[in-house]
């Protein structure tokens, strides 16, 4: 089975991406942002998919040397928590970032310090996340598997397409994951194009999921490019289980 990212629906109202992914898959995850931004869980309870969020991002930072920034960040998260509590959800976060290389030190303090309370906040309310690795954006946490032990413990939301911007998806394949992000491109933008259209081996991604045991979610940018990748996504399953 394969989950579907309403990011490829995001210019269309939350409401309307959830009718149209109906006949696609039973299994979304909401990118809580924008035109689908939540603000509690009443828009989703309509439907009976398995969901995930993906909780907010932008203009969110809880590695912040800014406190008042950072405990903003972690109470934003922490509310996207409280939604996916209502759904049993599994909340995807991104890990922050620092202004100045030479604050990255202090910066990872920070983002160790709201991990800590984002893990208390979804312990209260008997939710799980994961920490997504970030693409090749300057002074982000998580671009590559050097920074794995800042989220010692927590589960990895692999976004395979970031790792291939990086250069370390074989990397971060090897290290077991909890969540998957799929998603193409050449290596030299994010761009979220459709399975096949890159230079991405999801040969071995789909090796990487189903040792993982995870539902994968693909997270492309148009709907046509949605049902194209799961088209896709399927041979290659199919082949490997044939093998």
């Amino acid at each position: 089975m394969f989950g579907v990212s309403t990011y490829c629906l995001h210019r269309e109202p939350l409401s309307l991406a959830l009718e149209k992914l109906a006949p696609i898959t039973d299994c979304v995850e909401v990118m809580d942002e924008g035109l689908h931004y939540l603000k509690s869980a009443e828009s989703l309870e309509s439907y009976s998919y398995r969901y995930f969020i993906h909780a907010p991002a932008r203009g969110v930072n809880i590695a912040s040397l800014l406190e008042p920034i950072r405990r903003a960040s972690v109470e934003v998260l922490a509310q996207a928590f409280a939604v996916a509590a209502e759904v049993g959800a599994d909340v995807v976060i991104h890990p922050g970032y620092y202004a100045w290389s030479e604050e990255r030190e202090r910066a990872a303090e920070r983002f160790r310090q709201s991990l800590s309370e984002l893990t208390a906040a979804a312990e209260d309310l008997s939710v799980t996340f994961f920490v997504e690795n970030m693409g090749n954006w300057e002074y982000f946490f998580l671009r590559t598997c050097d920074d794995l032990p800042l989220i010692d413990g927590i589960g990895l939301a692999l976004d395979v397409g970031h790792a291939n911007l990086n250069g370390c998806l074989d990397c971060f394949l090897a290290h077991p994951a909890a969540h998957f992000h799929l998603h193409d491109n050449d290596g030299t933008g994010d761009t979220h194009s459709p399975v096949g259209d890159g230079t991405i081996d999801f040969s071995a991604v789909m090796k990487a999921v189903r040792r993982s045991g995870a539902v994968p979610i693909v997270e492309v940018d148009t709907l046509e490019g949605v049902t194209a990748s799961i088209s896709a996504l399927e041979g290659i399953a199919a082949a490997q289980t044939g093998e």
